[in-house]
């Protein structure tokens, strides 16, 4: 059911209330409360009279607002969690049509879809149709990673004096946060709007101990879909107990499309003077040197195939940003020539791990179908760098109570 309104000017407070008054609503409806669906249509319907919207979408399950530039956040059912609870998905548009779509499981990007040269959209990320496939797999498809993205070196690290030990879970090393990283749980979700952008904000407790780490840990993830084209993603973290933190995002990247082959023809640009060097089990030296000369230079727009060959099975590096580290930088910039297609990549963090789907053989069945071949998508995981908490020369990674953390990447898409 569609209606129409001559909007207003309403505080951005009254749309929220609105939105949380007619979920009421839902719920009762899905507890098995007697109510018309006429009757909870028409309760939105009053509400968007007094709020000013233009366009309000009642559906049952499903929940659309949208402003007066079009753009609009929907939610809908996405699965259900083996212990019963629900997971939602979140539908982001933007005023020229790019969608975002992210679920709060494992605070996951699930979509993102993008125009190429011809106006033609695309999902340009990797992952699955179903939530099991999700909470099955192995492969961060999308994924918030934490509390420690990428790699402890021997799964254990000393703060103030004191050991913590982690799961080793890749090799004698603790890799994205552990067994049950933010990657496997069940976030709170809250959508936001703004004139310029829609989004919605995922939260979650990380209790003291979970995964071995100290602290109680308060987190938030933010996903933005603005009219400029761009995703951004913003993370916070508090603690009451002195603790480590890094947090990024796992998307596997292909321009060409999910599933469209690999990606060993796009042209990637990373604005990386230096790489951290590491061991066989892809833990730091602590040595920083540097890619000039080296298959890892990508300071040149070059294809990410044109020296893969070099690099063994492919890339899995850390790159240490030029001037990365508090201030929003330009990480790196990715085009892919049938298409068009271009995304940037903006940061807060002092490092990006390039990740080329080295292990991917096929056994993989994705999105609409699509198999998912060796080097079929690519990563570029903002981050501190791995190992920060046994490296002291390294950015640091310490969060104490009363101080926040906070991060800012941004993904911006366009074609040429």
């Amino acid at each position: 059911m569609r209606h129409n309104f001559l909007t207003t000017s309403v505080g951005e407070d009254i749309l929220q209330q609105s939105v949380s008054l007619h979920r009421a609503y839902v719920n009762l409806l899905e507890a098995g409360v007697n109510m018309k669906s006429q009757t909870k249509s028409l309760f939105i319907i009053v509400i968007a009279l007094v709020c000013g919207l233009e366009n309000v979408d009642v559906t049952f399950g499903q929940t659309k607002i949208e402003g007066k530039t079009g753009m609009s956040v929907v939610k809908e059912r996405f699965g259900q969690m083996p212990d019963g609870r629900q997971v939602d998905l979140y539908t982001l548009t933007n005023a020229k049509s790019l969608k975002a779509k992210v679920m709060n499981f494992g605070a996951i990007l699930v979509a993102m879809e993008v125009p190429d040269k011809n106006g033609n959209l695309t999902d340009v990320t990797l992952g699955y149709d179903a939530l099991d496939r999700y909470i099955k797999r192995g492969s961060f498809f999308g994924a918030t990673v934490g509390r420690y993205a990428n790699r402890i070196g021997k799964a254990r690290f000393v703060l103030n004096g004191v050991e913590y030990k982690l799961a080793a879970n890749n090799g004698e090393n603790h890799l994205h946060g552990g067994i049950k990283g933010f990657d496997k749980v069940l976030w709170d979700a809250e959508e936001v709007k703004t004139k310029d952008a829609v989004g919605v904000t995922m939260s979650y407790l990380s209790k003291d101990g979970e995964e071995g780490y100290p602290g109680n840990l308060k987190c938030t993830v933010t996903y933005t879909l603005t009219n400029d084209n761009e995703l951004k993603i913003g993370y916070g973290a508090q603690t009451d107990k002195t603790t480590i933190v890094n947090l990024t995002n796992h998307s596997y990247w292909n321009l060409a499309g999910q599933g469209n082959g690999d990606v060993l023809g796009h042209e990637l640009m990373i604005n990386a003077d230096k790489y951290t060097v590491f061991d066989k089990g892809l833990i730091p030296t602590g040595e920083i040197t540097s890619v000039k000369g080296t298959a890892l230079d990508f300071t040149q727009p070059a294809s990410i195939g044109s020296r893969i060959a070099q690099v063994g099975g492919g890339y899995d590096h850390n790159y240490v940003l030029n001037g990365g580290g508090g201030s929003l930088v330009l990480c790196a910039r990715v085009y892919e020539p049938t298409s068009g297609r271009v995304m940037e990549v903006y940061t807060t963090e002092p490092g990006v791990q390039l990740y080329t789907s080295n292990s991917f053989n096929g056994s993989v069945t994705g999105k609409a179908g699509k198999v998912y071949n060796k080097h079929g998508g690519f990563c570029l995981e903002t981050q501190h760098f791995p190992d920060s908490p046994n490296k002291p020369s390294f950015p640091p990674v310490v969060l104490e109570p009363g101080k926040k953390y906070i991060s800012t990447t941004i993904y911006r898409f366009s074609v040429k």
